[in-house]
Formats: C-alpha cells, sequence, structure tokens
C-alpha cells in the first residue's frame, strides 16, 4: 500500500499497514504460536541485541497481532498501538504506566462500571488515589488538578449518561499542569472521533465491542502519537503483566474492522431513529442522545466528532420495575452486558454493568437506578421499533 498517500478511513480500516504473504492469500494468515525459532546461536545473538528485527515470542510480538495493531493505531492517527487481552486489561496497564504510589488521577463522574471499579477499589491498594469530578465543567477539572495529578481519565460520550467532554480544552488545562489525558474511545470509535488530534496523549477501546462488531472477541487496545511510551507500554506493561492478545482474536478483530465504517453508520442511522421514536412517547421522561440539538453537549459533539454513535440511555415514568418489566417484555432486542454487536442489546446499567457504583449516589454520577441504555444494533429499525412499542404497550396498558 502506497503509505505517501492518504486513502480514505474505509480504504484504511482494510488495507493499513499491509503485510506481503509469499503464499499471496487475500486475508492475513493467522500465526497461531506461541515461540519462534531461530536457524542458530547467532541469529538469536542478533535478535536479542535488537541488531536484528524478529519474532521470539507471541507475548511480546506476533505478525497478525501486529498487524491488528498497526492497523488500528493508523485508523486513531496513532503511531503504532498495543494489543490487550481485554478492555480491562488494556485500561488497567495505562493507568499504570502513569501512575505510582503517592500519585493521584482525575476521573470524570461517568465511566465502565469496571473502571470505576478499577479506579475506586483496586488501584487504592497500591497507593493511587482517583478524584471522580464533572468534567463537563472545564472549571472543576482545573481546581482538581494538584501536584501529586499525573492523569486525566475520561470517556466521551460517557457511559452510561452520553456526557460529551471537550478534549481539546481539557487537554490544554492538563498540559499546562504537566498532566497527560487519556481518553476511551469505545463508544466513539475512530470512524465518529479520534481524540489523538484534540490533544489526547492515549486512546484505549475495548475493541471487543464495536471493533469486532461481531460479539465474538474479547480483546483491549491502546495507541499513541509517543513511539517511546508505545514501546514502553507494550514491553514494560503488557508484556509483564501477561495481558496478551491471542494471535486469532487479532485476526478476527481485523475482519471485524473491514466493515467498521458501514457498521458505524447503521448503529447510528438506527440508534437515531430509537432516539426520536423514545422521546415522542408519554411513557419516557428523559432520552439522551447527543444528536439532540438540546443535549448539553451536542456543540461539543459536533465539533469533535463525525458522528453522534449508536447508543441511546433513557429513564422511563415510575419506578425502576417499570425499567426492569421494559426489558423482560422485549423480543428482538436482547438482555445482555456490552454493546457494538450486530444484535441490538439493552441493559438496566445500575443493575448490571455499573453494580459497583453506589446505588444512593448514583445522580452525582449522572444517571440513576431507571436508566436503560440501549446499543443499536444492525437490524432494520422499524422492527426494532415495533418491539420497543410492543414492551412498552405491556408495561403500561396491561
Amino acid at each position: 500500500m502506497d503509505k505517501t498517500k492518504k486513502h480514505h478511513f474505509d480504504t484504511l480500516s482494510i488495507h493499513a499497514a499491509e503485510q506481503e504473504d509469499q503464499n499471496q492469500s487475500l486475508n492475513p494468515p493467522i500465526y497461531m504460536t506461541s515461540t519462534f525459532t531461530f536457524t542458530d546461536l547467532q541469529q538469536a545473538e542478533d535478535t536479542f541485541s535488537f541488531k536484528r528485527r524478529a519474532y521470539v515470542y507471541t507475548r511480546g510480538g506476533n505478525p497478525t497481532i501486529n498487524l491488528f495493531e498497526q492497523r488500528l493505531a493508523t485508523l486513531e492517527n496513532g503511531v503504532d498501538g498495543v494489543a490487550f487481552s481485554s478492555g480491562m486489561a488494556a485500561i488497567s496497564s495505562v493507568v499504570m504506566s502513569f501512575a505510582a504510589a503517592g500519585d493521584s488521577l482525575v476521573a470524570h463522574r461517568n465511566l465502565y462500571g469496571s473502571t470505576f471499579g478499577f479506579l475506586n477499589h483496586l488501584i487504592t491498594n497500591y497507593g493511587v488515589k482517583t478524584k471522580f469530578i464533572n468534567m463537563t465543567d472545564l472549571n472543576a477539572v482545573e481546581k482538581a488538578i494538584t501536584s501529586e495529578t499525573k492523569l486525566i481519565y475520561l470517556e466521551t460520550p460517557t457511559n452510561p449518561a452520553l456526557e460529551i467532554i471537550d478534549i481539546e480544552a481539557l487537554a490544554k488545562i492538563a498540559h499546562s499542569n504537566g498532566v497527560k489525558v487519556v481518553v476511551d474511545n469505545t463508544f466513539a470509535t475512530p470512524v465518529f472521533q479520534r481524540p489523538l488530534d484534540f490533544g489526547a496523549d492515549v486512546v484505549l477501546h475495548s475493541a471487543t465491542k464495536y471493533i469486532s462488531g461481531h460479539g465474538d472477541v474479547i480483546g483491549g487496545f491502546a495507541t499513541s502519537k509517543d513511539f517511546d511510551y508505545v514501546q514502553k507500554l507494550k514491553f514494560g506493561y503488557m508484556c509483564e503483566l501477561g495481558g496478551v492478545m491471542s494471535p486469532f482474536n487479532a485476526w478476527l478483530l481485523l475482519r471485524g474492522m473491514k466493515t467498521l465504517g458501514l457498521r458505524m453508520e447503521r448503529h447510528e442511522k438506527n440508534a437515531r431513529e430509537i432516539a426520536n421514536f423514545l422521546r415522542n412517547r408519554p411513557e419516557v421522561v428523559k432520552v439522551s442522545y447527543p444528536g439532540f440539538e438540546d443535549h448539553p453537549g451536542h456543540d461539543i459533539a459536533s465539533r469533535q466528532m463525525e458522528g453522534f454513535g449508536g447508543i441511546i440511555s433513557f429513564e422511563l415514568k415510575g419506578p425502576r420495575e417499570n425499567a426492569e418489566s421494559f426489558v423482560r417484555n422485549l423480543n428482538l432486542i436482547k438482555l445482555a452486558v456490552s454493546l457494538g454487536d450486530a444484535e441490538t442489546l439493552v441493559e438496566v446499567p445500575a443493575m448490571m454493568t455499573h453494580r459497583d457504583y453506589p446505588e444512593e449516589e448514583l445522580h452525582e454520577f449522572g444517571f440513576s437506578s431507571k436508566t436503560v441504555r440501549i446499543s443499536a444494533g444492525l437490524e432494520h429499525y422499524s422492527d426494532l421499533l415495533n418491539d420497543i412499542e410492543n414492551s412498552l404497550d405491556k408495561v403500561y396498558r396491561q
């Protein structure tokens, strides 16, 4: 592939970092091997002393995994990437690469439940404290930074409240104080948002979600414009902590990326249809979707995103039992954690993915015990709307 020419995103998602195969296979081979051999000790010595570039052991490098890393890094405008066994392996490794005992972090109030659990509980065992704030308020960001602050961590759009954070403005504040910025870009994907271009230092993904798109892979990923940092993350943290991705999962993710652009268009179209439908239903109190002009973060999203994503969150009238009944009465839409699959998925975050948040304090974190989250899939939107309408009728008109 001609690297001197900038290709369109959809072309890069299929062809970026292509590798030559001696058998001229259209699809990349799956190098399902734990180790690689040497012809003699001199070749081994040259490899271990970095005189020769070659593969040694799949935990540190594998052709299939490296192709995935380079391709997704290209889509995010990073210099190179690191694949992980899961999104949480990526998140924990990146956070640990910046913070040590005595340091503090600043995180947005609205995060994936396991991320919140890691920052609020697990990492505190190692002497690192996290302050959770509302990063849509930039004044709060400035006030939260101290001399101990090493990292600002956020998602945008957030999970599950779909709040929007101004990456560029936040990065300027952080960098003026010598603080790094890490953005989880799982919800938007590089189709709709590339945080590195707005000043983020590291971008993360749970590749399990939209990057895969088929609900059959667990994987994580991180990239940066700083090549030395990527090498440090790969060999100092991913390799040492052992969160390596399997070559087969990397191959499945490469397959998923081929249709990423097309799929995100359909996810967004279906999300818009669902959001508009819910907004006009009398049973619905509130619908959060960044595509609405009256969404508090719409202007920022319009500036830093090229689309508004495939996730909707909303609240129904009445007690939480109504939300429970609603998800129970859906037929086509599946009750499940995760998102970004071909199937449309629904959940009640406070009861499922965000159980780590204290229920009595949910409002302080931007959502409630009644919040319902829908990940719009690839089905025809009319069938999804019929399923939602039938469920609402059963809940409110029995």
